[in-house]
């Protein structure tokens, strides 16, 4: 296995780091239109007038489009209008298209668009939104249509309810000597790519319809444009190149659908619909914010008996993905232990907020920032050191997980020996709190981890291999690369099976709809799994056909030969065999004859043995294996003028086999990063109005360079049967425990219990000195 583990350069670096990389808006095309936005200036409001006649006189002008006449879209629930017709949810939202001959021409004509709103009053939380006289953001919620066991409550804003029911709740409280019950909550935030949305539609004179966009889920934008438009899913052809990351807020689909309309509205010519920096923060679906209360009961001894827990998840404006994303956190409510009676209620709840996209982890690090800070909180109220706790009731084989999936060595990794290994890498021995000197102290915190991945039971991959005439193999994929490497690993799998240089294996990066074989999304941490199954039966299958063609020249049996180092040869005497390149493209005798053709492996994978979750008690098996970890961070706190730094960040993630070294800390590290920006920096601003001020980066505020913490990785390998080398997911796990971890950290600092995300230094000091927003 020359090829695996190894710290294989990416396939696309040297494309990225010379600049020649091409994204979706850097394709030009002669004669291409372009379409501006005019969005809302309200969360809340009646549209009861569109002035457009001004725009329309405009010299380039092609088309003015307002919404009208459109279908209701939604992945889930078809509960939002493409464009905004009678009136507006959310701050951001699109109320208009223009679409010129250029970019210029269409914003000057946008900003002539008058549209007369009357205010609403507006849902600013989903605390808030639960309140017996809280407006309502959608009055007909129960009349829309909706995907098979979603049940919005009628006359509320909550679009869906999912139930967690294990156990004996009675039972469990009755043998617990010790309860702790707190609240917590954050507000939305930003994904903040690097490359903003954009892209491109075209509508064909046969009728086809080509979409080039900034997707992680370009195979998703074939079925919805079908769903929506009745367009035949033949003649939906979706191409995705590199995208500028993601982090699962590309897996929602919104621009493919305006650029869809612009281009109807031109007659099918090709439209782009790109989005500025404030648009993407704005108008495109954002990160989820969340409302918690976790009540836990334990023995004196620091045995968790009981779990209760309500999750209210900020489903914004437009359903979309927020009810996934609440189901999501209630199957794994609890985090990675043994927890034998458990209530959890889930909330999908409508507020006037941007609606939400998946986030790195889909609700993982949101649950588990309520969750750890919890168990904290009972490890001090017991007096118990916090990681002793947690190793004492770490989830282990043959225990059950909430959804009651008992668990064996294959399907969940080895919590205990994360905790081992962070413990050294922190030195939490040397204690928690550290006094430097009368103002200045050092403290540590903790937290654990697990994340399996909700994704619909049928999601399938494939993979197709095609031989050159050199031996070398072309590798075709519809992963998107999006910044995880995913497809340099694929090319390393499938170098190992072929037993060749993974130089010798040509990826293609771009994804065409048409001719790439299917991956359901780009999302979840399934990519390394699901497309590297299908990507390894796909050798397999070309090795069968190069074994076959071989046999009959060599005149050997099938299962006398063997491959290594481009070659078919006979085992017991390697020296008689066949160079790849010689039979890749078939075989021609001497006297002219020839057999074989063109090798062509094929390989697809699905999930199986998955489930539905039981309506009533959430029973089922959502997904096929438990990833865990477990992650620490030392900062540096001044009790002063509360402001803090952070000086290491730990994370041990049990991958179950390394891949690639490099990469796999990579992809940890920048997981990393991100957990502490949404953990100590990141949120949307609202203000009364649930208007965002702070959509630009010179107020949203990321980890700039110079503040980052020293980062440490180390990995456990716990392989995963099922898996390919027995790999577990690691693009979302170096994310999940990280805001937990410094909340801990920080309420130790400062000696109260921090609730509120993002830990800025205001919030501490409002914490600390009890004063009110």
């Amino acid at each position: 296995m020359e090829n695996i583990g190894d710290s294989v350069i990416r396939k696309e670096a040297l494309e990225k780091v010379t600049g020649k990389a091409k994204y979706t808006h850097d394709e030009r095309t002669k004669g291409m239109f372009y379409a501006k936005k005019v969005i809302s200036p309200y969360a809340h409001a009646k549209m009861t007038a569109k002035d457009t006649s001004e725009a329309r006189k405009v010299k380039g002008v092609r088309a003015v489009i307002t919404g009208e006449n459109l279908p209701l879209i939604g992945e889930e629930v078809r509960d939002r209008p493409p464009i905004a017709t009678d009136k507006v949810r959310y701050h951001g939202e699109v109320v208009a298209l223009v679409v010129a001959d250029t970019p210029e021409v269409a914003k000057r004509a946008a900003n002539l668009i008058h549209v007369s709103y009357q205010p609403l009053p507006t849902v600013q939380s989903p605390s808030h939104a639960i309140e017996a006289n809280a407006p309502l953001v959608h009055e007909n919620v129960a009349e829309y249509e909706k995907d098979e066991g979603i049940e919005p409550i009628p006359k509320s804003n909550i679009s869906n309810h999912t139930k967690i029911r294990k156990g004996d709740i009675e039972k469990g409280w009755r043998e617990s000597e010790v309860t702790v019950d707190e609240s917590f909550s954050f507000s939305p935030s930003d994904h903040t790519a690097m490359e903003t949305r954009s892209a491109k539609a075209e509508i064909k004179a046969n009728g086809s319809v080509v979409i080039d966009t900034s997707s992680q889920a370009p195979f998703m934008v074939k079925k919805l444009m079908n769903d929506y438009f009745g367009i035949e899913v033949g003649k939906v052809i979706v191409n995705t190149p590199l995208v500028g990351g993601g982090y699962g807020g590309k897996a929602s689909v919104q621009q493919e659908i305006l650029a869809y309309i612009a281009s109807k509205a031109v007659g099918g010519r090709q439209v782009e619909v790109f989005y500025s920096r404030e648009e993407d923060m704005i108008t495109a679906p954002c990160h989820i914010g969340l409302d918690a209360k976790v009540k836990l009961g334990a023995t004196k001894e620091g045995t968790l008996k009981v779990a209760e827990i309500v999750y209210l998840f900020d489903g914004g404006a437009y359903s979309d993905k927020a009810i996934h994303l609440s189901r999501a956190g209630a199957v794994d409510c609890t985090g990675p232990y043994k927890i034998d009676h458990v209530k959890c209620d889930s909330y999908s709840v409508y507020t006037n907020h941007p609606y939400p996209a998946p986030y790195r982890g889909f609700s993982h690090s949101e649950v588990l920032f309520a969750f750890e800070r919890t168990m904290d909180i009972l490890a001090k109220k017991l007096h118990i050191d916090p990681l002793q706790l947690r190793e004492k009731n770490a989830i282990l084989p043959g225990h059950t997980t909430p959804t009651q999936v008992r668990l064996n060595r294959s399907t969940i990794g080895h919590v205990p020996k994360c905790i081992e290994k962070v413990k050294k890498l922190i030195n939490w021995d040397e204690g928690e709190l550290v006094e430097v000197n009368d103002r200045i102290v050092r403290a540590k915190g903790v937290s654990c981890l697990w994340k399996t991945s909700t994704i619909p039971t049928d999601s399938t991959s494939g993979a197709i291999l095609t031989f050159n005439e050199d031996g070398t193999v072309n590798l075709m994929s519809g992963v998107v690369e999006i910044g995880t490497a995913t497809k340099t690993v694929l090319a390393q799998m499938v170098a190992d099976r072929l037993r060749i240089d993974v130089r010798d294996v040509h990826v293609r990066m771009k994804v065409d709809t048409q001719t790439t074989p299917e991956h359901w999304k780009t999302v979840a941490s399934r990519g390394t799994f699901m497309a590297g199954r299908a990507a390894l039966a796909a050798a397999d299958d070309a090795l069968t056909q190069l074994k076959k063609i071989a046999s009959t020249i060599l005149r050997a049996r099938v299962d006398d030969l063997d491959v290594g180092n481009g070659r078919v040869f006979l085992r017991e005497e390697p020296s008689v065999g066949l160079e790849f390149k010689d039979i890749a493209y078939g075989y021609t005798y001497p006297n002219g004859n020839a057999i074989g053709g063109q090798i062509i492996g094929r390989g697809n994978y699905i999930l199986r043995h998955l489930t539905e979750l039981d309506p009533e008690t959430g029973k089922g098996n959502p997904g096929p294996e438990w990833s865990v970890g477990a992650q620490a961070i030392e900062v540096e706190f001044d009790r002063r003028d509360y402001t803090y730094k952070m000086l290491r960040a730990a994370s041990v993630i049990d991958v179950g086999k390394v891949l690639n070294e490099k990469s796999a800390r990579g992809q940890v590290t920048g997981a990393m990063s991100m957990g502490l920006a949404f953990g100590g920096r990141e949120t949307f601003v609202f203000d009364e109005q649930a208007r965002v001020l702070n959509p630009r980066l010179r107020t949203y505020r990321p980890i700039h360079y110079g503040e980052h913490p020293e980062y440490i990785v180390e990995f456990v390998e716990t392989p995963h049967i099922d898996a390919p080398y027995g790999a577990r997911g690691a693009g979302e796990q170096g994310l999940l425990g990280m805001p937990a971890a410094l909340g801990n950290a920080l309420s130790t600092a400062v000696g109260v219990p921090l609730r509120q995300l993002p830990l800025t230094p205001e919030l501490i000091w409002r914490t600390k000195e009890g004063i009110g927003e």
